[in-house]
């Protein structure tokens, strides 16, 4: 059985040439693994600014919230070996011209998705576009270029169900894959939710199967979605006509003992990016999980492996400049321009690696 989690540009060689029209080509980077690496300071300006984004929620607006610094929209991810080529809109539009992308997942889907349609909208100001949303779909659409670029809200992947007993979190049942049908690119996400307990939780019952469980180990019924997710994507999708990512685990920053500033208590205050390559406290848990499934899929899907370099930023997130305020704390999500932007430029640096050719 194929193991398809390696370093991305070994395997998209294969993969690309198949999908979104781009043609095979050596790597810019020689196999060059984009996620290892340091951050490094960079006077240039962010690819957008947030006051002039109007598609920046008002939890990822730090600045347009009373952030004071700026120090943090000053650094840029530097590879070993290789450099990234800087995000260039009107050059993605081309690339995947005629092509719909969908990122599916929770809100750290919608801070990837929010940092993408303000890339690609500053890059084409006088663009028509258009913004929908239905339930939990939304759509911005470029019809100058035919792309459109999506959000689906699922913050499970697998599906929630009310029922007479209450909410019901179905690990082995994923009705919610009927909007991902025919999309070009898919990207998915999951984990963000499945430690909630208490009021914030959205569901009363775990089943698998006939089974119905009151409680479960949140680990193991990460591992049992994410393995649903893996079956749906090894029976429904085509290879040759979508191509799948999944976006790795968004980390958090709630302990300071953990990148060795033990009287820090939150990620409030921190203004730079840590030193080097490796989190003082290693990678969560969940991500050799996410490998492990994986591992075992019969069709590629291509991993960004975005933990370890946003491991590095505690400097990233909201703190008290989010949704909540003064009252609250958000050291999960990240401020727009930010972290997610680098997310997005190995996005592009991925098919950049490759050429294009519109069919």
């Amino acid at each position: 059985m194929a193991i398809w989690v390696r370093a991305v540009t070994n395997f998209l060689l294969l993969l690309l040439p198949l999908r979104l029209g781009l043609t095979q080509g050596q790597s810019r980077g020689g196999g060059c693994d984009y996620f290892q690496g340091k951050w490094v300071a960079d006077s240039s300006d962010p690819l957008y600014n947030s006051s002039t984004c109007a598609f920046i929620g008002r939890e990822f607006n730090c600045q347009k919230n009373g952030r004071p610094d700026q120090a943090y929209l000053r650094y840029r991810w530097q590879p070993f070996g290789c450099q990234l080529a800087r995000f260039n809109g009107k050059d993605f539009f081309e690339r995947l011209r005629g092509k719909s992308i969908m990122l599916v997942g929770d809100s750290l889907s919608r801070n990837q998705w929010q940092s993408l349609t303000c890339l690609l909208s500053t890059a084409v100001p006088n663009a028509k576009l258009t913004v929908d949303r239905v339930e939990d779909l939304s759509t911005m659409t470029f019809p100058d270029y035919g792309v459109k670029v999506m959000l689906d809200r699922n913050v499970y992947l697998v599906d929630v169900v009310r029922e007479k007993i209450g909410r019901v979190l179905k690990l082995d049942s994923i009705e919610g894959s009927k909007l991902w049908k025919g999309v070009d690119m898919l990207i998915f996400n999951t984990w963000h939710w499945w430690n909630r307990r208490g009021p914030t939780q959205p569901w009363d019952f775990i089943q698998v199967g006939n089974q119905i469980y009151k409680e479960m180990d949140r680990m193991v019924a990460f591992q049992k979605a994410l393995t649903t997710w893996a079956g749906w994507v090894d029976s429904k999708i085509d290879p040759t006509k979508t191509m799948v990512f999944f976006q790795g685990i968004s980390p958090s920053h709630y302990n300071g003992t953990d990148w060795n500033e033990p009287k820090a208590k939150s990620c409030q205050g921190q203004q730079q990016p840590l030193s080097g390559s490796t989190y003082p406290a290693g990678l969560p848990p969940a991500v050799a999980v996410l490998k492990g499934v994986l591992e075992k899929m019969k069709k590629p899907v291509t991993l960004l492996d975005i933990t370890n370099l946003s491991l590095l930023r505690k400097d990233g997130h909201p703190s008290l400049y989010g949704l909540g305020g003064r009252t609250g704390m958000d050291c999960s999500h990240w401020c727009l321009a930010g972290v997610p932007d680098t997310w997005n430029q190995i996005l592009y640096n991925i098919i950049l690696d490759h050429g294009s050719t519109r069919p």
